[in-house]
């Protein structure tokens, strides 16, 4: 199982929002998920980001890997 920590879309059309999910891979993107551990607005000037470290240093320690966009607001927030 590969399992990914990504953006989960929510909002409404041309309001986008976003969740930050951990879920298998194999799964839609607005699919099924295993663990919700923050949250990305980017609509809101600064943008929004709340992650919850010990919760993404756990899942990236286990084996997740996390997708381009995701890594660059972890960055961000000196979570790796």
């Amino acid at each position: 199982m590969a399992v990914k920590i990504r953006l989960r879309r929510m909002g409404a059309k041309k309001a986008p929002f976003y969740r930050v999910v951990v879920a298998d891979s194999r799964f839609p993107r607005d699919g099924r998920f295993i663990e919700e551990i923050g949250y990305y607005d980017p609509t809101k000037e600064p943008a929004v980001v709340s992650i919850d470290a010990e919760k993404a240093k756990k899942w990236i320690a286990t084996g997740a890997q996390p997708t381009d966009t995701v890594k660059v607001l972890l960055k961000k927030n000196n979570i790796i």
